[in-house]
């Protein structure tokens, strides 16, 4: 999962203010019978849509049916039990027979030797996600799911739930929707069933169990889809944009760039033959989602971002969020722990190696670019840099592994967001550690394919032996430095690791952004009068120093909409994704005094540590360098 932008600096401003079911059957025949489900897209009443499962034939008194609490790679609590209305189980005489919620995800179904069908009704997340209270859990937008009379947003673990004991059966399901909807998915289709009118369409798709049916995302409705191979794997990718102000075709030429760069940085590793991009372009309003970012699936990925986002703007956007979650069929798809494999929906364990899943793959995601050519070393030393600065704001002294297996609890949980920092800066340190010890051979992507070709899909590692594992392969600094600073609490002296590769920290000017000085955050919020302000900071960034803004000037509206406490994540999202050379209005409050900024944006430039080559480095040192950054 990547979620973008402002998820950790803006916190400070906004935010103040188990059952089980006897066993089924143990018999292969109870494994082959599928589960027949089905989604009816022309029957949604009261943006609800409807849902039918049929689990065949129980052999014992009592069920329970479950809606996921969890799902993967989003590391916090959905619920997505909570969107369920009017659940009723039949017999097989169509006679409804009493059913019980247990919790908020589960339902208990007696007489269940009896029980032919289920039915209910499914509320999409996208147009509720403002409805929840303060400390509420809500799903993160790209795991959610959308209905509206143009798009759905299928995100299967919304709609489909599972029994306990069959979650290994083979699933079907049947979509129904008007014939004409495009629609894309990387599940088996089967088939598809016109009706006598010709005005709908029944594609009928199959899984081989019920992670594949959570894995496998769909999206119907007036989309926009360009295909394209990188290699051996065919990208599909699917565009919803409300106004069509943007489309497929535009992006295509930037995620083509992208991810053929990727697939020669992988060279050989084991890949997927198809990988789907779903993106969801949120309009203007209270009932649009407002979780931007990513949330990746095995083959492919859902995005969520704003349609009022420039060209400029969502190509950065898309190679930010995108280019992480691809590089996901790495880890976890190709290596991964117990607790990923046979993942509890209801009551997860987690691994301890998130600085794996997540960290090795954002430092992938940023590696690629300069190995790749996409981007100079300058800007690649900064975005480390940014990532050093960020994970300092976070609590430095906490065992990575420890946060991983508790990551949903608190002070765990409030730390998650240094997976993509410190945990990616874990993978550059072990990346120039194997380098140096390998001569510039080996380094942590040689690792992870060997990794992949020791374990792959089907074949999980042991959580508390992965470590040993990883020091057998590798060397034993490698071992050292992960259980001192990744089991243990020991903070990492960057420069120690800059220091082999030849770099040195020292002062000069960096481009920043209009919100952020070097990763720290330049506005303040007042919970009392409910206002956003400047801070102190303001006077570092260029762009806002030249236009005259001081310390303290409220902010009371940007580009006509008017700034609170309460909508301040959805302007200033907007804020920080716009561009040089767009206009801006900035109406101000001085000390009771209006001030109007209005302008063509320009870049901003900060000062502040910067990473750059030493000019007495040994040639060792600049050989390990070029063998880090282009090996």
């Amino acid at each position: 999962m990547k979620n973008q932008f402002l998820a950790l600096a803006l916190a400070s401003v906004v935010l103040v203010g188990c059952g089980s079911t006897k066993t089924v059957s143990k018999n292969d025949a109870a494994l082959s019978t599928p589960i027949a489900t089905s989604i009816n897209l022309t029957k949604v009443v009261n943006d609800k849509a409807p849902v039918t499962i049929n689990p065949g034939r129980f052999s014992q008194d009592t069920v329970i049916y479950r809606l996921p609490r969890v799902v993967q790679g989003t590391y916090s609590v959905s619920d997505f039990g909570k969107y369920i209305d009017d659940f009723k189980a039949f017999n097989y005489e169509g006679v409804e027979i009493p059913t019980k919620k247990t919790d908020v995800n589960s339902w208990t179904i007696a007489n269940a030797e009896n029980l032919d069908y289920i039915t209910y009704y499914v509320n999409d997340t996208f147009d509720i996600e403002e409805q929840g209270g303060i400390g509420e859990e809500q799903p993160f937008s790209p795991s959610g799911t959308n209905i509206e009379p143009d798009n759905y947003v299928l995100n299967l673990h919304g709609f489909i739930g599972y029994f306990d004991s069959l979650k290994n059966n083979q699933y079907t399901l049947d979509v129904t929707a008007p014939e004409s909807f495009k629609r894309t998915s990387a599940l088996q289709n089967v088939k598809e069933t016109l009706s006598e009118d010709g005005k709908v369409i029944t594609t009928s798709y199959a899984a081989p169990r019920y992670f594949d049916i959570t894995d496998n995302p769909m999206m119907y409705g007036n989309l926009d889809v360009e295909e394209f191979q990188v290699g051996d794997i065919k990208i599909v990718l699917s565009v919803y944009s409300p106004t069509k102000v943007h489309n497929a075709k535009k992006l295509r030429a930037t995620m083509e760039k992208m991810m053929q760069a990727q697939k020669a940085f992988l060279g050989d590793i084991n890949s997927t033959p198809r990988y789907d991009i779903y993106l969801y372009l949120a309009g203007e309003g209270d009932d649009q989602p407002k979780g931007f970012g990513a949330l990746e699936h095995n083959t492919s990925t859902v995005v969520v971002l704003q349609e009022a986002e420039s060209e400029e703007a969502l190509d950065e956007s898309m190679i930010d969020v995108v280019s992480h979650e691809f590089f996901h069929i790495v880890t976890p798809l190709s290596v991964h722990s117990a607790d990923v494999h046979y993942f509890d929906y209801n009551e997860p364990t987690f691994s301890k190696h998130l600085w794996m899943y997540e960290g090795v793959t954002e430092y992938f995601a940023t590696l690629f670019q300069v190995n790749q050519d996409l981007v100079d070393e300058t800007a690649f030393y900064s975005k480390l840099i940014d990532k050093i600065n960020m994970s300092l704001r976070m609590d430095d002294t906490m065992s990575f592994t420890k946060m991983s297996e508790n990551v949903l609890n608190e002070p765990y949980a409030s730390n998650y967001y240094n997976v993509y920092q410190k945990g990616a800066l874990i993978g550059m340190c072990i990346d120039i550690i194997m380098r140096e010890e390998s001569n510039g051979q080996r380094g942590i992507l040689s690792l992870m394919k060997e990794l992949s070709m020791k374990y792959g899909q089907n074949k999980p590692f042991d959580d508390d032996t992965i470590i040993d594992e990883i020091t057998t392969m590798t060397y034993p600094a490698v071992g050292e430095f992960l259980k001192s600073h990744v089991v243990g609490t020991t903070p990492i002296n960057y420069d120690t690791y800059f220091e082999k590769v030849g770099l040195i920290k020292g002062e000069g000017k960096i481009e920043t952004n209009f919100l952020l000085n070097n990763g720290d955050l330049i506005l303040g919020g007042d919970p009392i009068n409910r206002t956003i302000f400047f801070s102190e900071l303001v006077a570092d960034n260029s762009f806002w120093h030249d236009q005259g803004v001081l310390p303290n000037d409220i902010i009371k509206s940007i580009n006509g909409e008017e700034m609170t406490i309460v909508n301040a994540n959805e302007i200033l999202q907007k804020t920080i994704s716009m561009q040089p050379g767009e206009d801006i209005e900035v109406v101000l409050d001085r000390n009771g005094e209006q001030v109007v900024v209005k302008t063509k944006l320009t870049k901003s430039y900060t000062t502040g540590k910067v990473l750059q080559p030493n000019p007495d480095a040994t040639a060792k040192q600049t050989e390990l360098r070029k063998a880090w950054l282009k090996g």
